[in-house]
């Protein structure tokens, strides 16, 4: 990694670490830092400067990478988590040099451009004059919430959105928190690397996939997303699925659906195919649309949008590019 250090140079470098500078300092939530006590996950930690310098220095590559050529172009797709351990955070050898040689990124959605963050905290924010949860939901979001050391953070969220985010934040007390999510660092690096970033989608179309309009399936959705938080079988899939990430091994995530409990009723399934298989053809037709734009586009997106025939591999290989994946560590094909 320390051939990074001489190829950027030091005002470069100087740019990377400004360019990740929403790691930097005490930019964690204030629910995070507040009322804390020994029986709460830990607090995310902040990234110093230097932080930043030795976690690239001595990064392994994680995750999925492939490389797809037509037109003479290359587009690489990396598959990324949401949410990760601190290490994780920052792209080994390959997956590094593979973002300096594109001359952008391409995320589901850039979070770093104050627009989007905004619209997304409008899309996601509860819709006046909606019915409320029934009461024993209520309590149980709660009770959920409480567990989670998060007070009412979550309490001007859709309801549903209040669950799924108490899904994100289960994996704390096992290192998997959301402010280590591989996107968001990429981001701050693609800056740093003076690389344009491309939001693929838009914040409202990727809500409109999480939510529910119909009040019957909305308590339906948090009711099962509640049992599965308190039959304590959350945690288990959250680790299985960022483990294999970590290692490399894309045969457990083609596998997904056996095994991760969350296709066992009509709802989850037909949440699973808007949340995953849906948005696929529109990340697709967006990918190409980049690519054919004339210039080389790193793209990285949730690791269950790269495998089976509708994932992006898949799909542009139907397109007529060129595909395959690049060796990555310990999980490279073989």
């Amino acid at each position: 990694m320390g051939r990074l250090l001489v190829h950027l140079g030091r005002p470069l470098w100087q740019r990377l670490l400004l360019g990740l500078a929403f790691l930097l300092g005490p930019a964690l939530p204030a629910w995070a830092q507040s009322g804390a006590t020994a029986t709460c996950p830990p607090t995310a930690e902040a990234l110093s400067p230097e932080a930043v310098r030795q976690g690239l220095l001595i990064a392994q590559d994680r995750g999925f990478l492939w490389q797809a050529r037509r037109d003479g172009r290359v587009t690489w797709l990396y598959g990324t988590v949401h949410a990760a351990q601190r290490q994780w955070m920052f792209p080994g050898p390959a997956v590094l040099e593979a973002l300096k040689t594109a001359d952008q990124l391409a995320l589901e959605l850039d979070l770093l451009d104050p627009a989007i963050a905004s619209r997304l905290q409008a899309a996601v924010a509860a819709r006046p004059g909606e019915a409320a949860l029934p009461q024993a939901l209520q309590q149980r979001l709660k009770a959920q919430a409480a567990q989670a050391c998060v007070g009412d953070a979550l309490s001007r969220l859709r309801p549903e959105m209040q669950a799924m985010s108490l899904v994100a934040l289960a994996g704390r007390r096992d290192g998997l928190d959301p402010a280590y999510g591989i996107d968001g660092f990429l981001g701050g690096l693609a800056r740093g690397l003076g690389k344009p970033v491309i939001s693929l989608e838009t914040p409202e179309a990727q809500i409109q996939a999480l939510v529910q309009d119909s009040l019957p399936l909305r308590d339906q959705l948090v009711d099962e997303t509640l049992a599965e938080l308190e039959r304590g079988e959350t945690v288990p899939g959250l680790l299985r699925l960022t483990r294999a990430w970590a290692d490399g091994r894309l045969d457990e995530l083609e596998n997904y659906g056996q095994w991760c409990r969350c296709l066992d009723t009509e709802q989850q399934r037909a949440f699973h195919a808007r949340l995953v298989e849906g948005r696929n053809a529109p990340l697709t037709r967006r990918v190409v649309a980049l690519h054919e734009a004339g210039r080389s586009v790193f793209v990285a997106v949730g690791a269950l949008h790269m495998v089976g025939a509708s994932g992006l591999p898949a799909a542009l290989a139907r397109e007529g590019f060129e595909v395959r994946r690049i060796p990555l560590g310990a999980g490279a094909p073989r």
